[in-house]
C-alpha cells in the first residue's frame, strides 16, 4: 500500500506539474510545452518609421463619454518647424534618448544591468529600431493640440550627471498650436528608475480651453530578445485600480476587442511588462482618469491615460505632474511609488505565500551578501518550518516500511482472493496502528509553498547576473556544465532508491521514469531554480534517512528491475 501511495502521489504531482505549466504557457501567449495546440500566425514586428507615423490619440470633448480611438495627426505649422533631433542623457543608472518630435522617450538603457546575449553592453528595455518599437509618449487631445508627433524645440542645458548633482532634466517646447502651447519637462534623479514628467498648458489664444493630457506606452506585440521559451513569463500591458486590482492585458484579447479593464478611475496605473523588468506611468491619486488599451498598427499596442487639466483661461498656465518607471521589477522600490506597483512582478495566484517568502529571501540576502547562499538558507529555514509535518510523514512511510514484508508476504499469499486480500490489509493496519495515507497531507500542504517560491526565484531580477560559486556566474541562466541538473536528478533517484521496490512491475517502471522526466526539464531551468530544488532534495533525504534509523528501519537501496 505503501509503494502505492507513492506511486500515486509521483503521478499525481507530476501531471499537475505538466498541467500546469502546459496552463502557464497558453496563459502567457506561448505554445503549450506538452499538449500544443494548432500554431497561431503571429504579426510581424513593426518597423521604426511605421511606428512614427503612428496615428495618435482621437480628439475628444468629453473623456468621461467617448473612450480614445484611431485618427490622423495633427499637422505642424509649415514655417518655423524645429529641426528634428535626438537628445540622450546620461544619470549614474539610465542612459536616456528623447526624440524632439512630441519630446517622446524613445530609448532607455539600464547601466547596471547587462544585456544577456552581449553582456559588454547595457540592457535596453525602451528601443525604437529597425526590429523593436516600445516607446513612452505624452501629448494633447480636445483640440487641434501638440500631441506626441508635433515637432518641439529642445532646451540647452546638462546632458549627463554630474558628480554632486542629483537632478538632470530635459525641457521640450511646442509651438502653438490651436492656440495652446506644450512645455514638456523631464527629470531624472541619481540612482532613481523613476522619471518626473513635468507638462505645463499654455493658453496662448483669446478663448478660454479645456484640453487633455493623454500617457501612453507603445509596443510591439513580439517576445523580448534572448528570452527563453521554455519557462514563459508574461509580456504585454497591465492596468491596477483600487477597484478592480492588478490585471494583466494579452495582445491578443486587445487584438480581438477583448480587453476588460477598468475605463474610468481616480487612481491606479498603466503598464507595460516583460520578464523582469517593467514601465508604468503614474499620476497623483485622486486624479481623474480614464485608462485605455489599443491597437495602433499591425503588431503594435498601447496602454495609456487620459486626464482632464480643466479649463485654462487666455494667457494663463495649468501644470499636470506625472511619473514614469521604466526599470527592474524590485518589489521594495516599486512599493514606495505607487499603491500596488509592486504587482508588475507578478507571482499569479500565490502571491499571497510568494510575497513573505520574496521578504525573508530579501533579508537573507542582506545578512549573507549572496543569491546562491540565501536560496540554501531560505530552503534550510522552510525545512526547519516543515520539520514535524515532515517528521509525521516520514514516520508514517517509515512504519509502513516495516510491515512492508508482511504485507508482501500476504499479497502473494491471497494473490487469487483479491477480497480478502484487502480485508487482511486492513486488518494488519489496525493491529499496527498505520495510517496507509499518512504520509501524503504533510507532503500535500508543503507544495504551494515550495511553488510559491519556484516564481519567486524565477521572477526575481536579483537573481539576474548573479552569481554563486565557481562556475555559476549567473543564477538567472541555466548551468553551463550542467553540474547542478545532474547533482538534482540524482537526488531525486537517491529518493526513489531509498523507497521499498513496489511488487507491481509497472509501478516499479513508474517510480523510477518520473524522477528521469522531471530532471530533464531541470537542464533547461535557472541555475537558481535548480539549486532551490537540490537543497530540498538533500534535506528531505537526510531528514528521512535519520528518522528511518531512529524507528529501527535501516535504509536500503532498492535498484529498479524492470524484466
Amino acid at each position: 500500500m505503501n509503494d502505492i501511495r507513492r506511486t500515486i502521489l509521483w503521478v499525481i504531482f507530476g501531471f499537475s506539474l505538466v498541467l500546469l505549466w502546459d496552463k502557464w504557457q497558453i496563459h502567457n501567449g506561448n505554445k503549450a510545452t506538452f499538449f500544443p495546440s494548432p500554431a497561431v500566425q503571429t504579426a510581424p514586428a513593426v518597423s521604426a518609421d511605421r511606428a512614427a507615423s503612428a496615428p495618435a490619440v482621437v480628439p475628444t470633448a468629453n473623456v468621461a463619454a467617448q473612450p480614445p480611438t484611431v485618427a490622423s495627426d495633427t499637422a505642424a505649422p509649415a514655417q518655423g518647424v524645429a529641426p528634428r533631433e535626438r537628445v540622450t542623457v546620461t544619470t549614474d543608472v539610465l542612459r536616456l534618448t528623447f526624440d524632439s518630435e512630441g519630446g517622446s522617450l524613445v530609448e532607455g538603457e539600464l547601466l547596471q544591468y547587462p544585456d544577456m546575449q552581449d553582456k559588454s553592453r547595457p540592457f535596453v528595455l525602451l528601443d525604437e529600431s529597425a526590429s523593436r518599437v516600445y516607446v513612452a509618449q505624452t501629448g494633447l487631445i480636445g483640440g487641434s493640440y501638440p500631441t506626441h508627433k508635433t515637432p518641439m524645440t529642445v532646451v540647452p542645458g546638462p546632458r549627463s550627471l554630474e558628480g554632486g548633482q542629483d537632478a538632470l532634466s530635459v525641457r521640450f517646447e511646442s509651438p502653438d498650436l490651436g492656440g495652446v502651447k506644450l512645455v514638456k519637462t523631464w527629470t531624472a534623479r541619481r540612482g532613481a528608475y523613476d522619471l518626473a514628467v513635468k507638462h505645463e498648458v499654455i493658453n496662448t489664444g483669446g478663448a478660454p480651453v479645456a484640453p487633455q493630457l493623454y500617457l501612453q506606452l507603445v509596443r510591439d506585440g513580439n517576445k523580448p530578445p534572448g528570452e527563453s521559451s521554455f519557462y514563459s513569463t508574461f509580456t504585454g500591458p497591465a492596468v491596477y485600480t483600487e477597484a478592480k486590482k492588478y490585471h494583466k492585458v494579452d495582445f491578443k484579447d486587445i487584438e480581438n476587442g477583448k480587453a476588460e479593464i477598468d475605463r474610468k478611475a481616480d487612481n491606479g496605473y498603466v503598464a507595460m511588462v516583460q520578464h523582469y523588468f517593467a514601465s508604468a506611468w503614474l499620476l497623483a491619486q485622486g486624479l481623474q482618469r480614464e485608462l485605455f488599451v489599443r491597437k495602433v498598427d499591425t503588431n503594435l499596442y498601447a496602454v495609456g491615460m487620459i486626464a482632464p487639466l480643466g479649463e485654462i483661461a487666455p494667457g494663463q498656465a495649468k501644470a499636470l505632474d506625472a511619473q514614469l518607471y521604466a526599470g527592474p521589477q524590485i518589489e521594495t522600490q516599486l512599493e514606495k511609488l505607487a499603491p500596488g506597483l509592486e504587482l508588475v512582478k507578478d507571482y499569479g495566484w500565490l502571491t499571497i505565500l510568494a510575497k513573505p517568502l520574496y521578504w525573508l529571501l530579501d533579508q537573507l540576502h542582506k545578512v549573507l551578501g549572496n543569491w546562491g547562499w540565501s536560496i540554501v538558507a531560505l530552503v534550510v529555514l522552510l525545512k526547519i518550518a516543515f520539520y514535524w509535518l515532515n517528521a509525521k510523514a516520514y514516520s508514517s512511510m517509515a512504519r509502513m516500511k516495516a510491515i512492508n514484508p508482511r504485507i508482501q508476504e500476504m499479497r502473494e499469499r491471497l494473490k487469487d482472493k483479491p477480497q480478502q486480500m484487502q480485508q487482511e490489509m486492513m486488518r494488519i493496519y489496525r493491529e499496527e496502528k498505520v495510517n496507509p495515507m499518512g504520509g501524503c497531507l504533510p507532503i500535500m500542504i508543503q507544495i504551494p509553498v515550495f511553488i510559491a517560491l519556484y516564481w519567486v526565484l524565477l521572477s526575481s531580477v536579483e537573481m539576474r547576473n548573479a552569481p554563486w560559486i565557481g562556475w555559476i556566474h549567473d543564477l538567472s541562466s541555466p548551468d553551463p556544465f550542467f553540474i547542478l541538473p545532474i547533482l538534482m536528478a540524482l537526488s531525486s533517484l537517491l529518493q526513489t532508491a531509498l523507497n521499498p521496490a513496489p511488487p507491481d512491475p509497472m509501478q516499479a517502471k513508474m517510480m523510477w521514469f518520473m524522477p528521469l522526466i522531471f530532471s530533464v526539464m531541470f537542464f533547461f531551468f535557472p541555475a537558481g531554480l535548480v539549486l532551490y530544488w537540490l537543497t530540498n532534495n538533500l534535506l528531505s533525504i537526510a531528514q528521512q534517512w535519520i528518522i528511518n534509523k531512529r524507528m529501527g528501519v535501516p535504509p536500503q537501496f532498492n535498484l529498479p528491475k524492470f524484466r
